[in-house]
């Protein structure tokens, strides 16, 4: 395994990161630790899961990821070998089973609360912000329009001092970002700065061969402002797999059994698809192993998130992390970028 640290810490994580949003949906309590076990064992210590979790997010179900993640913490004793991620949901109709209040005053050290008995722990490691309460292009939304009726109204520095709070309780021990955009990042860094409040260090976005966006502005951001990418959906839903071109899908994979998670399907991602397909293949690389050593190899990563409802996917999604692409196999994504690029923003 290799490793990086999060961003003006001394924390050691993982440049794989376990994902988890399929436990307590996809997969079972059992299937849930043998995972967990077997990533242990590979050297990934680094774990990430929300309040939300599994996905699809449903009342009957919200929370259950992260009570898995806690009997599996209790069973083997191993927190201080494991650095947690978790998060708050924003606010909308998909979650407002959880909350209707954002994050407004209460809600960060509510949803800490609940976490912490769930996961079983006295602390999370890192605390993040799902995706922003304000309404802007987030979730397969290409282009920024503004709605001059959205009710928001900036509470940047409300939202960090709760952090704070919980923070200086002990409960947390850093803040990230999840889902944002250039401006709010930055918003965060200027009120964290000019009021001396906690200050995001990692931020969890989106990011694929057919989806990055990421280096627009946002990498520029990451780099100079030293605030590491979580890069979540590296493998597109398993569309970076190459198993629904290929017709191997099988019926407990994701897109089968959800269809409305539509946003690695378009036409343009199937056809981009196609082409890095064949380009790993001519290489005797799997896809997979391609798409996730492209995403393990860029600067701005601090940690990949990848996620697999069998043990065999995730052996391969692991050792991903032993590759290194070529310059020219680099070159020959990027001639695939530029003629279909970000298919699925």
């Amino acid at each position: 395994m290799k490793y990086t640290t999060l961003p003006n810490t001394d924390i050691k994580v993982s440049k794989i990161c376990l994902g988890t949003m399929t436990w307590g949906n996809q997969n079972t309590e059992e299937e849930g630790h043998a995972q967990l076990d077997y990533a242990i064992e590979q050297g990934v210590n680094f774990i990430d899961t929300a309040e939300l979790y599994p996905v699809p997010a449903e009342a009957r179900t919200q929370g259950r990821t992260s009570e898995i993640i806690g009997t599996w913490l209790k069973k083997t004793g191993h927190r201080e070998k494991v650095v947690i991620a978790s998060k708050i949901a924003g606010p909308g109709d998909y979650t407002a089973h959880i909350r209707t209040s954002g994050f407004q005053k209460g809600s960060i050290k509510d949803a800490v609360e609940k976490e912490l008995k769930r996961l079983q722990t006295d602390y999370i490691d890192l605390f993040q912000l799902h995706w922003p309460e304000r309404q802007t292009n987030t979730f397969g939304v290409r282009d920024y329009n503004h709605n001059p009726n959205d009710k928001w109204e900036d509470n940047f520095k409300d939202v960090l001092e709760q952090l704070e709070a919980v923070k200086k309780e002990g409960k947390i021990r850093f803040a990230g970002l999840s889902n944002e955009k250039a401006w709010g990042t930055m918003r965060y860094l200027e009120e964290s700065k000019k009021h001396n409040l906690i200050r995001p260090i990692t931020i969890q976005n989106a990011y694929s061969l057919i989806n990055r966006v990421f280096e627009g502005d946002m990498a520029e951001i990451s780099i100079r402002e030293n605030i590491g990418l979580l890069a979540y959906s590296p493998m597109a839903f398993g569309v970076l797999s190459g198993k629904y071109i290929k017709g191997t899908a099988g019926e407990n994979s994701r897109l089968k059994l959800f269809p409305r998670f539509a946003r690695y399907s378009s036409e343009n991602s199937t056809i981009a698809t196609k082409k890095y397909l064949e380009l790993a293949e001519a290489n005797n690389l799997s896809l997979a192993q391609m798409a996730l050593a492209f995403v393990n190899q860029r600067p701005f990563i601090t940690s990949n998130i990848i996620g697999a409802t069998n043990l065999e996917q995730l052996k391969e999604n692991i050792s991903s992390i032993n590759i290194e692409l070529s310059s020219e196999i680099l070159e020959k994504i990027n001639q695939i970028h530029s003629i279909i690029p970000n298919p699925a923003p």
